[in-house]
């Protein structure tokens, strides 16, 4: 019966939706008797009412409104009257728009042209005062509400704007300052705020990892038993005052109280097994203000995000979760509350968030996360109460599929008291504008979504949501011929590369020899000391630099002056790294604009924009390129530098390549295919570039892969696959090399521990990694899993302006040395150092390899 009304329903959404001859219509079937429990989902999932399907609907004891009028106009779901002109009641859920509304979760910050970046610096400088950076960000703050609200979005988000980080915002709204830093916040809350992000040189900053699966970085708060919370609601409060004197409706946007607690750690000095949720009961009052204050200034509704729910966790999580929205719904001083999550799909918190006290839920609805409407259904739905739902991908920049979507939600309306409409998640993960890249081909610029463009999605679906398909037929016909322009272009197909990956044995991902044999050798031909001293690989990113690469565009200088001024910078790096005593040398990088768009702009199938800059941490922006199409590598990217860097010096220089899992994570990847088969497309084209480096008489050659565990399903079910594919394409990229060329890889900000049996599985000679903000713990987890390679834990932290002294840098190799033997030890820096300044790089990898020295001469 299912499939009967599942597949009748699609072949009447093909004829309508493509000619745009009919509404998008309600579920309006009237209840007659209670569904038993195996007819509840296919209930809920029949959402489109066709003159056929009254046969299928009476024997079961459902009857269709008379026709004759729209068939959604009648009796409603659950015994809900609906009003003549077909729109589901809204008096359960008081101040609540008469037809679907547009919203969006959050918004990028930074500007149109990263004026926020730009003033934080020029005030982390001294060059603008507190109240001139107060006044940029109240003008951002300005803009994007009115964009939003002249866009068509009738509650625009508050909140999320954030001068650092929006999970250090919620630390500071709690009071749960560090010990270190509290008197920095006390004497100057500005400075002690930025100073908890980037440190001082009497304190080091909070650690730094990733936001859940995305390349989006934030500061781990550090919470202990003696931790005590206190209420500061200033910046939420005032951002929505702010709002609403400009005459918007707004809807102030908050971290959750048990996401905040879960990605917290344990404070230095507390126990190492110390569960920061075990704080929730202290924690809860806080927000049970901050819910007050807001109500007080006029707030109607506020969004409480809980991405942390989307994870697998156990009964201990889900309970703490049941009793934070129990005892928070309950409050009688506060405004409605909208409980969020994104990214992937709820499962067993959904019942638990569906049956709290509280007024809506925002869920996701793209990706794995479309599994939530299935789910809901299963669940009763959320009756009298608001959904928002995230149907536009906030994650990638792809053209949405508007026909699908409109579907979707139209199967939504069935579900809940009140649907709106939103992009999956906060939009703070894309660029802001696609139609200010000028440089992409126009069939494939008609291909891209943007913030802005993601915004019109939103507004164009809630509108034919509530005004019916004919309301927005140019839209649906516009999108429809983009979408079909993409599928048949041959800008997405290359039948060389895909033979070429179809061909790809298991034994082409695999080294030929036993690592202890690779080992022998690698030591024979590089006669490195103990505790070898290297680089990650980029050097300091000047003015001077990124002026010459602007001159170059701008035809200001020719490629031969370019070329010049990059030789120089090389031999700069150098003769200062054999200066300062490192073992394995680095040429800098001073030509690679970014990591992974240095490599996509020497690709095929890639494509790079100009004005696409995403947030990564902090004032750091990245412009990730777009992947569009089937890769291969032309010629050889990175050879002539690394040549010359080598020609330079007898001591090894490594060859830098960015891996193929960092390749995909930290660009917009192609929607589709599957993952798995463009890795292996990238992974064919850097082989070929491992290859060449080889044959150029390279020792040394790093794949970096910070992204391996960013990229991580959020779900265990989801893992396996994807590790097998990310693990593959490394070893497809390496396997072809010699036992006596050294393979490194590198990863940054995140948490290993999940992925051990990974890193092992790569099969890298050595592996450096994050550690100086963890205090060396990834050292001990690799320990504790018998990991048998060399490994750098880095002792530099390269995100901070602090410049460690050598006695700090040698207690931290000690503490490597407890955990790891000492032949098996590298000394290096926790990342690249591109946005260091060379004052701080000189004098910290000065103290670095004076530190190796010394600890290498107590092991001698």
């Amino acid at each position: 019966m299912q499939r009967l009304a599942c597949s009748y329903r699609k072949l009447w959404l093909a004829d309508r939706l493509r000619t745009g001859a009919d509404e998008v219509p309600r579920l309006a079937l009237t209840k007659h008797r209670e569904l038993g429990p195996t007819l509840t989902t296919w209930y809920w999932r029949v959402s489109f009412l066709t003159p056929p399907l009254p046969l299928i609907a009476r024997p079961l004891g459902w009857i269709f409104p008379e026709m004759g009028r729209p068939p959604w106009v009648g009796d409603g779901v659950l015994g809900l009257p609906v009003p003549s002109d077909g729109f589901p009641p809204r008096q359960n859920i008081p101040g609540g728009p008469a037809r679907p509304a547009a919203t969006v979760h959050g918004y990028p910050r930074q500007g149109p042209r990263r004026e926020l970046k730009k003033a934080v610096e020029r005030y982390w400088s001294g060059r603008l005062t507190a109240d001139a950076l107060r006044d940029v960000c109240a003008a951002l703050r300005r803009d994007v509400w009115r964009e939003l609200a002249d866009a068509g979005v009738r509650e625009v988000p508050s909140g999320d704007f954030s001068l650092y980080d929006h999970v250090l915002d919620t630390l500071v709204m709690t009071g749960a300052v560090p010990h270190r830093h509290r008197a920095a916040v006390e004497a100057d809350a500005l400075d002690g705020y930025f100073a908890m992000a980037r440190g001082t040189q009497e304190a080091p900053p909070l650690e730094m990892t990733k936001w859940f699966d995305t390349n989006y970085h934030y500061l781990v708060p550090e919470l202990g038993p003696d931790t005590v919370f206190r209420t500061d609601s200033g910046k939420p409060v005032g951002e929505y005052t702010e709002a609403r004197a400009l005459g918007h409706d707004a809807r102030p946007v908050l971290v959750g109280p048990v996401t905040f607690l879960l990605l917290a750690k344990p404070a230095p000095g507390a126990d190492p097994d110390f569960e920061p949720l075990t704080l929730l009961d202290r924690l809860l009052p806080v927000y049970a203000e901050v819910l007050a204050d807001l109500r007080a200034a006029g707030a109607g509704w506020v969004q409480l995000d809980e991405p942390a729910l989307v994870q697998d966790q156990p009964p201990a999580v889900l309970n703490a979760a049941a009793r934070a929205y129990r005892e928070l719904g309950a409050l009688a001083d506060r405004p409605r509350l909208l409980v969020a999550s994104y990214f992937d799909r709820l499962g067993d918190a959904l019942p638990v968030l569906a049956q709290s006290p509280v007024e809506g839920l925002a869920l996701d609805f793209t990706g794995p996360a479309a599994a939530n409407l299935d789910a809901l259904a299963a669940n009763g739905g959320l009756p009298g109460k608001r959904l928002v739902a995230g149907v536009v991908d906030g994650r990638n920049v792809w053209i949405n599929d508007l026909e699908r979507s409109l579907s979707t939600l139209a199967t939504l309306l069935g579900l809940a008291g009140r649907v709106d409409v939103a992009a999956s998640c906060s939009l703070l993960h894309v660029p802001l504008d696609a139609s200010v890249e000028r440089d992409v081909d126009p069939q494939v610029a008609r291909w891209l979504a943007f913030a802005r463009q993601k915004t019109a999605e939103v507004v164009t679906l809630a509108h034919g949501l509530g005004a019916g398909a004919d309301a927005i037929a140019p839209q649906l016909a516009a999108n429809r011929a983009a979408r079909a322009s993409r599928s048949g272009s041959a800008l997405t197909r290359d039948p060389a590369v895909r033979a070429r990956s179809a061909a790809v044995t298991p034994a082409d991902a695999a080294r030929t020899q036993p690592y202890a044999e690779r080992a022998a050798a690698q030591r024979a031909r590089l006669r490195l000391p103990l505790l070898p001293t290297t680089t990650i690989g980029s050097f300091p990113q000047t003015a001077a630099l990124r002026t010459a690469r602007a001159d170059l565009r701008a035809g200001r200088i020719d490629r031969a002056a370019y070329d010049a001024r990059m030789s120089a910078e090389i031999r700069d790096v150098i003769a200062f790294q054999e200066d300062a005593g490192l073992d394995v040398l680095v040429h800098g990088e001073p030509e690679r604009n970014d990591m992974v768009q240095y490599f996509a702009e020497q690709l095929t199938g890639y494509l790079a924009t100009r004005h696409g800059w995403v947030q990564s941490y902090g004032t750091r922006y990245v412009r990730p390129p777009i992947l569009a199409g089937d890769v291969s590598r032309p010629e050889p990217m990175t050879l002539r530098w690394t040549r010359y860097a080598q020609s330079l010096t007898g001591r090894p220089v490594k060859g830098m390549l960015t891996g193929p899992v960092t390749m995909l994570a930290w660009s917009f990847v192609r929607d589709d295919q599957p993952l798995a088969d463009t890795a292996r497309q990238v992974a064919l084209a850097l082989r070929d570039e491992v290859a060449d480096l080889e044959d150029a008489g390279t020792a040394v050659i790093q794949v970096d892969e910070p992204a391996l565990r960013e990229s991580l399903p959020l779900r265990e079910a989801d893992r396996g696959a994807y590790l097998e594919w990310a693990t593959e394409a490394f070893r497809l990229t390496t396997g072809g090399v010699r036992a006596d060329t050294q393979i490194h890889t590198h990863m940054c900000y995140a948490e290993f521990g999940e992925i051990l049996s990974a890193i092992e599985s790569l099969d890298a000679d050595v592996i450096s990694l994050e550690a100086a903000r963890s205090h060396m713990r990834v050292a001990e987890e690799l320990a504790d899993a018998d990991y048998p390679r060399e490994v750098g834990p880095g002792v530099y932290d390269i995100h901070s302006p602090r410049v460690p002294d050598q006695g700090e840098l040698v207690a931290l190799l000690y503490t490597g040395l407890r955990a790891l033997p000492a032949d098996r030890l590298w000394a290096n820096p926790d990342c690249g150092l591109k946005t260091r300044t060379w004052p701080e790089v000189r004098e910290s990898l000065r103290h670095l390899t004076q530190a190796a020295r010394e600890v290498r001469a107590k092991l001698e």
